[in-house]
């Protein structure tokens, strides 16, 4: 970890809390809403939460399952999101869903018409921008957890 916490602190809370307090609690209401607002399924959701999670390193990510009226994705679900391509048991939505977080993170230039074509064919335009303004949101604060160090320090018990 590269930022030093003050001893009793707890460091998500901290820094995204405290450090800056004209940025930070503006990113974490964000971040929140993600979660609080989503119209979403849960699995999509989820499979494109936890590709960007893979694709960015953070272990508390990684380890973090949304939960929606006492339901989370099943165990394993996270070693299918990695094999988004070939998984078994996914639906298109959340087939498309993992492949837009991937091709979001690591390849945003190469979005054609063809991939195009495919999401609008399964979500409609609100849900490609919800959908976007969470990659978003995902790939932004959990590279900053991860590249300050914060994430490794913050993983949930018992993982």
């Amino acid at each position: 970890m590269i930022i030093d916490i003050p001893e009793g602190k707890e460091p998500i809370g901290y820094v995204w809390g405290e450090m800056v307090p004209g940025i930070g609690p503006a990113a974490a209401a964000f971040s929140m809403a993600v979660y609080q607002h989503t119209t979403l399924g849960l699995r999509e959701f989820e499979a494109a939460r936890l590709r960007i999670a893979q694709i960015n390193g953070c272990l508390f990510c990684l380890d973090w399952r949304t939960e929606r009226d006492g339901a989370k994705v099943e165990d394993g679900f996270d070693a299918a999101v990695a094999e988004w391509r070939t998984a078994d048991g996914f639906d298109e939505r959340t087939r498309l869903a993992a492949e837009y977080a991937e091709r979001y993170a690591l390849d945003h230039h190469g979005l054609d018409e063809e991939f195009w074509g495919r999401m609008l064919a399964a979500y409609s335009q609100a849900e490609v921008v919800e959908l976007t303004m969470c990659l978003g949101s995902w790939l932004a604060f959990g590279r900053l957890n991860h590249v300050l160090g914060i994430d490794a320090v913050c993983v949930l018990p018992g993982h």
